[in-house]
């Protein structure tokens, strides 16, 4: 792990205990998702990763369940036990009863905002569109908490709309927009990839996303759609080109952990970040891993 990196507020933390919560996807998945990914193997996996603290991410658990992952996780950052230090729920505002849940938590500031999973094969195009979807995530605006947006890449243009109507709300688009790292290797990369993406369209796409002031990009996911044999080379352009288009202070990193596993440990992920980040200026550096979390989530 590079000695030199900025202390890190890791922004897109998953934590899941089957025993204690029901995650329906988890139930089919193998190595490397199946089991217990909580606090403790959180801690063994970031090890020497400077990691300052850390924001939860919803699981997707089952709806039933959506106060008891809620009342899990911010025990665990009552407890001061983990780096944990605040979260970003499950909730749905194309959903009846959306402002009775939020409201729970209107005044609890260890709650940063909500995430509602939108790239599932059940969630057709244009959900987030809907009347219903804008006034509620409006609604979070006016409690000064965050939309986190996890959308397929042929549907990125669908935030534009919905950031539009609603000014006043903060959203944060996950995994560099669901960016494809296949889709940047040369025509004569010999490794045998099919990209799920194309490449320009997602550029075109990512530049209008960032003509909204009040939408940021999450540095995360990549690497889990890595092929075996990859190199930080085959993430720059993409970490790149969002540094570009949404500037230094709109820019965030998570870790997608245990995610991130599907293509590399959290420590490769890391280590392949530092490498591509080694030429910007020190202060860039600080506002990706950090300063730009702590503003945009309101941390300490």
């Amino acid at each position: 792990m590079p000695p030199s990196l900025p202390p890190i507020i890791d922004t897109h933390q998953h934590l899941w205990d089957p025993e204690q919560l029901d995650l329906p996807w988890l139930k089919n998945a193998g190595p490397p998702l199946a089991g217990r990914h909580w606090a403790e193997e959180y801690r063994t996996a970031t090890e020497g990763v400077p990691i300052a603290a850390s924001i939860y991410m919803e699981v997707d658990a089952d709806p039933a369940q959506k106060l008891k992952e809620a009342d899990l996780v911010l025990k665990l950052i009552e407890s001061d036990s983990s780096p944990t230090k605040g979260a970003i729920l499950s909730a749905n505002p194309g959903a009846d009863g959306f402002r009775k849940f939020v409201d729970r938590f209107r005044n609890d500031d260890r709650v940063k905002g909500y995430r509602q999973v939108l790239h599932g094969g059940t969630t057709p195009a244009g959900y987030c569109l809907s009347e219903k979807f804008m006034a509620n995530c409006r609604y979070l605006g006016s409690q000064g908490k965050t939309f986190d947006l996890c959308l397929r890449t042929p549907e990125l243009r669908d935030a534009v709309r919905l950031a539009a109507a609603c000014p006043e709300t903060t959203f944060v688009i996950d995994h560099c927009g669901n960016a494809d790292p296949k889709a940047f290797f040369t025509k004569d990369d010999t490794r045998n990839v099919r990209p799920s993406h194309d490449a320009q369209r997602w550029r075109d796409d990512m530049i209008e996303l960032a003509h909204q002031p009040n939408l940021h990009c999450k540095i995360s996911g990549i690497v889990a759609r890595v092929p075996d044999e990859w190199s930080a080379d085959d993430l720059r352009p993409i970490v790149e080109h969002c540094r570009e288009t949404f500037g230094e202070s709109r820019i965030v990193f998570g870790s997608d952990w245990p995610v991130c596993k599907m293509g590399a440990s959290l420590k490769e992920w890391v280590a392949a970040l530092a490498e591509i980040i080694a030429p910007w200026p020190r202060d860039a550096q600080q506002k990706l891993l950090s300063e730009n979390a702590r503003k945009i989530y309101h941390l300490a």
